[in-house]
């Protein structure tokens, strides 16, 4: 049993490792534990036959957020900004440009953050469904409002909190997150720097450490772990807002005594989604006679909202990436994707896109090399993609920020507090967050 640590931390993702350096730097000791045999959590790149990375987990950096952006300053960390063409199948079998000035259909969720709509929202929160039905948004333009917020979100619209998007777009207003960028050499790059990092500080990181059971008493936690027991007078939980919903349940951890963070934790929503990364030996997409080549050639996003997954882009303007195609389906439309390989997404997907780009179905599949996916919703360290705020639920996340007894900690994207659920900037806020409580209390003792 070890016994000479100041701070277990439950978790090797962005909120883990973000916590993890911050407390080391102070000279504090830490032991960091992950039940997987690598560090990054839902951040999970993969090299491919050829050279480059596809991304199965996080891969866009979405906007300017300070702490993230400070973070590839310092891991030197390359960057590219996504922008392209946008094509949107309008109908069934008909495919047009979308003008990307053209922002009429989020004009409803701008409305949302004026301060008069999220005062009328505090007192009595509604599902976005419902609010949308009682809306004078146009009727042509719901269908379309609604899959782009079960999308981005991998929310279900029939639960996900009209006050929290509110919330959620003006802290996306505040960091520019209409602009993109993608890490060329693999979104993981950032969580491994911050793990050399702990490490370098003395820190310890233990991986293929699942964590059975947690007993705790104020001043004490006991771990036990697959490879033993470790003991802390504190320890922060980063664990997936997934796993945290089964804590003290069947197949779950048990945590004695239950703090009180976890039926607020249960109040909040995982969301789910699926994707996959389909791997071409040319851009193939570029031979349909549909639109000028230029267009082609740039294409960036595509809609298909007939077919699924709706959502699909390309690894453009990366000059140096193998061309890929990622399809994406959020919320319950991704529950039709769950479970299947990845053979069997990219050879569904072979039809579905040779049918969008009018091209030959033959061509599509001999330009095929592989297909990359990993199921988040299944994999039990994860239970799902990332978390959304369900009506009524908009306190939650600030509630769980509240340490137990100076003892239990908890962070993840999951208790962010600035609207920024869901993202790796969230991840690395909170952890950053219990860290510094944590340095507050060790200052005060």
């Amino acid at each position: 049993m070890l016994n000479d640590l100041d701070v277990l931390i439950l978790g090797a993702g962005m909120a883990g490792l973000s916590a993890a350096r911050a407390l080391a730097e102070r000279g504090i000791r830490v032991c960091v534990l992950e039940a997987k045999p690598r560090v990054g959590g839902r951040i999970m790149s993969q090299k491919v036959e050829g050279g480059g990375f596809v991304e199965l987990g996080a891969e866009f950096v979405h906007g300017r957020a300070p702490e993230l952006w400070a973070l590839i300053d310092e891991a030197g960390a390359t960057t590219v900004e996504r922008h392209g063409s946008m094509l949107r199948e309008q109908q069934p079998g008909h495919l047009v440009e979308d003008d990307p000035q053209d922002n009429a259909m989020f004009e409803p969720l701008e409305q949302l953050e004026n301060p008069d709509q999220l005062e009328k929202f505090a007192a009595e929160d509604q599902t976005f469904a419902h609010w949308l039905a009682a809306s004078n948004v146009p009727t042509h333009l719901r269908p379309a409002l609604t899959a782009y917020v079960e999308g981005f979100n991998a929310a279900d619209a029939q639960r996900i909190s009209v006050r929290s998007l509110g919330i959620q777009q003006k802290a996306e207003d505040a960091t520019q997150v209409d602009r993109s960028w993608n890490l060329p050499n693999g979104y993981a790059q950032l969580p491994d720097y911050l793990a050399a990092r702990v490490k370098e500080l003395g820190g310890e990181i233990r991986l293929d450490s699942e964590v059975l059971n947690i007993r705790w008493t104020p001043g004490n936690v006991l771990v036990t772990t697959t490879h033993g027991d470790l003991t802390a007078p504190r320890c922060i939980v980063t664990l997936p807002l997934g796993v945290l919903h089964k804590v003290n349940r069947p197949s779950g951890i048990p945590i004695t005594p239950e703090p009180a963070a976890i039926p607020h934790a249960r109040r909040l929503a995982m969301g789910h989604a699926a994707r996959f990364t389909m791997v071409f030996r040319r851009p193939y997409w570029q031979l349909t006679q549909l639109f000028d080549p230029q267009t082609m050639r740039t294409l960036n996003f595509l809609f298909a909202p007939s077919h699924n997954p709706p959502v699909w882009w390309t690894s453009h303007p990366d000059p140096n990436a193998l061309p890929a195609l990622t399809g994406w389906a959020g919320g319950p439309r991704a529950s039709a994707l769950e479970g299947k390989t990845p053979d069997a997404l990219g050879s569904d997907a072979c039809a579905t896109l040779a049918g969008i780009f009018a091209l030959d179905e033959h061509l599509v599949r001999s330009d095929l090399i592989a297909t990359y996916s990993h199921d988040w919703s299944a994999d039990p360290f994860a239970l799902g993609a990332y978390s959304y705020v369900p009506a009524g639920a908009v306190d939650a996340s600030s509630a769980m920020t509240q340490p137990e007894a100076d003892t239990l900690f908890f962070a993840g994207e999951h208790t962010d507090i600035t609207g920024n659920w869901g993202t790796v900037h969230a991840a690395i806020r909170s952890g950053l967050r219990a860290a510094a409580q944590i340095l507050k209390e060790t200052a005060a003792t």
